[in-house]
């Protein structure tokens, strides 16, 4: 069961201590506080573990300070939708909002290589109105010996370029959990020109002493990409494993499956699941149509398959755009055949504003026939 309670009722406050004082005497209940500091009102929440079944929830909702009670009705607790739960989906940060109702797109660098490249890159989605961007610095590899990503050294020139340019948030891959301390550190030295989003990579799905370690802290959001070869419910549960240690900053990302079944793209393009985790969680869903297609290839009618799986999860409500562009892909150190061009970038964006319009008009017609809530 959770426990909504009124708005900026510090834990310090008589009313919140005798709250606590109430649930410390109830038998077999265990609690969890989690508390957001929003631009305008301290949000508080308490996740009530273990014998909640036999909890009404008028009697909850009758104790000092709580203003809902819900009573859980999914797998994922603390990220998933549950009958009457009518909690805001998403959240900002840095300026930004993220949310199941709206749409960023984070092109950039899937590795980051050369000053020059970040530059062009940043330069470019600044002529074109964006200010989110993607900039790989630790890049997991299957082999042992392909480049690994420059690591902590880019950081100062790629942060600098982020202020200088206008980018409020980067989605930058973590391996390890001093790479956040290596973040921290750099965004400190360079004066927080920027935000950085942690991204958790397919490969590290179920690593669960980073996603405990990454949960821990809620200075900066986290988008969880789906294993490549675990089902949906287990990667919705690695969400949750974030969430349960305090973070629900989170964007779920759909990247595709790991399977020849999607001959010959990269992976088996899974965004017809976008709406499946928007309908059990509260989480905005990022789709990754680079990395489930694999290549710059274009069908007969001259549109890229990158551009046709975009599309496909902007129209199913997509919330998160995560793509592959670079000045001179032949070059890239990292997938660089999947590498959109950045003469490509304003076509891109007109292609995601059409699929995104069309996604709207689906919503109010359905709202016209009654379906939608």
């Amino acid at each position: 069961m959770i426990l909504i309670l009124e708005a900026d009722l510090a834990e310090q406050s008589p009313i919140f201590q005798q709250l606590l004082t109430r649930l410390k005497a109830m038998s077999d209940i265990q609690y969890r506080i989690h508390q957001e500091q929003g631009v305008e009102q301290l949000l508080s929440e308490i996740y009530l573990i273990g014998n909640t079944k036999s909890l009404r929830v008028e009697d909850m909702e009758a104790l000092p300070g709580v203003k809902q009670a819900i009573r859980v009705s999914k797998e994922y607790r603390m990220l998933g939708r549950h009958s009457g739960d009518h909690r805001s989906q998403g959240f900002d940060y840095n300026g930004v909002h993220f949310g199941q109702d709206n749409l960023n797109v984070f092109a950039g660098l899937c590795a980051v290589d050369t000053p020059e490249h970040v530059e062009q890159m940043m330069k470019a989605l600044q002529e074109n109105g964006q200010v989110c961007t993607r900039m790989g610095a630790y890049k997991p590899r299957t082999s042992p010996y392909a480049f690994q990503g420059h690591g902590q050294a880019c950081l100062p020139y790629v942060f600098e370029l982020a202020g200088k340019y206008g980018m409020r948030v980067i989605a930058m891959e973590i391996l390890h959990e001093s790479h956040m301390d290596e973040i921290r550190e750099v965004l400190e030295k360079t004066g927080h020109p920027t935000g950085v989003m942690l991204q958790i990579g397919t490969r590290n799905t179920q690593n669960f002493e980073l996603l405990k370690a990454v949960g821990r802290q809620t200075e900066f959001p986290v988008l969880l990409k789906r294993g490549f070869g675990i089902t949906l419910e287990e990667s919705l549960n690695a969400a949750e494993y974030l969430a349960s240690e305090g973070n629900t900053k989170v964007v779920f990302g759909l990247r595709g499956m790991k399977t020849n079944l999607g001959d010959p793209h990269r992976n088996f393009v899974d965004f017809a699941q976008v709406p499946t985790v928007k309908r059990l969680t509260r989480m905005p869903v990022c789709i990754d149509p680079s990395h489930s297609v694999g290549s710059r290839d274009a069908g007969p009618d001259g549109i890229p398959d990158v551009f046709h799986a975009t599309a496909e999860g902007v129209v199913a409500g997509a919330n998160m755009v995560l793509v592959d562009f670079h000045p001179d892909p032949a070059t890239a150190l990292v997938d660089g055949p999947q590498a959109l061009l950045l003469k490509e970038l304003p076509w891109f964006l007109e292609d995601v504003r059409l699929a995104r319009e069309t996604y709207e008009e689906r919503v109010l017609l359905a709202a016209a026939q009654g379906v939608a809530e």
